[in-house]
């Protein structure tokens, strides 16, 4: 765990927020609270945070909105807070680019593991993406292990968020080879599935649609049919230009 990593957790519930900030304060981390988003979106800018908590069900602009913005220049890890009776909720908040989800009520030391499983994970890409200084060529496509986003053929900068960054890497590392759920998520979150997760299926949804796939045909993250899915197509790790 680093010391000296931030949260800013934001929910409307003061008691919630004061409860989280307790708790990782103990364990270690810098916590600041926001109430809202025009709160957080201030506190953004002041603090420069490494991981958001966002509550998905906030008064004014919600979680979702919140994480789509943030999505569009950013890669900042989020794990999105969500009501346990809307599964739907889960699914709309992995498909606006939330890196994990915890459903409420939960146990504060859940919440602990998967913010030390979030930010491990981008600590370590960030460090090896350094490391190497090297892009991943395929389809015409390129992703910079350093800058940690996607170009497209025509060289526009694609964000990505950390989860969907992650799997990609992981198809890329693994090209013309079948994976499975089971075997994507504990490649990219360390957990294996429950029979309900559809946060895969999600995160290859997104990606496909970053990528420019039609959903019915894909040419790049094709579905293998009682398989799972696999990257075709030659890959290629080039020295950063």
């Amino acid at each position: 765990m680093e010391p000296t990593s931030s949260i800013l957790i934001v929910d409307d519930d003061r008691d919630i927020r004061t409860l989280l900030a307790d708790y990782l304060e103990t364990n270690g981390y810098r916590t600041f609270g926001a109430q809202d988003g025009a709160a957080m979106w201030k506190l953004l800018d002041e603090t420069k945070p490494d991981l958001i908590v966002l509550d998905l069900n906030l008064p004014g602009e919600d979680g979702l909105t919140i994480c789509r913005k943030l999505r569009a220049h950013s890669n900042l890890p989020v794990i999105m807070l969500t009501a346990r009776s809307e599964p739907l909720d889960r699914i709309l908040g992995l498909e606006m680019g939330a890196d994990d989800y915890l459903p409420k009520p939960f146990e504060p030391r859940e919440l602990l593991a998967r913010i030390r499983s979030v930010l491990r994970r981008s600590n370590t890409m960030a460090a090896g993406g350094a490391d190497k200084a090297a892009q991943i060529r395929f389809s015409g496509w390129t992703l910079d292990l350093t800058a940690r986003h996607l170009l497209n053929p025509d060289g526009t900068v694609i964000m990505l968020s950390g989860a969907e960054f992650r799997l990609l890497k992981v198809f890329l590392e693994h090209p013309n080879r079948v994976l499975n759920r089971d075997q994507l998520l504990n490649l990219t979150q360390g957990r294996d599935a429950d029979p309900f997760d559809r946060s895969i299926d999600i995160q290859i949804s997104r990606l496909r649609q970053k990528l420019g796939e039609d959903a019915r045909v894909p040419q790049i993250i094709k579905t293998v049919r009682n398989g799972g899915y696999v990257l075709a197509g030659a890959v290629s790790v080039e020295p950063r230009v």
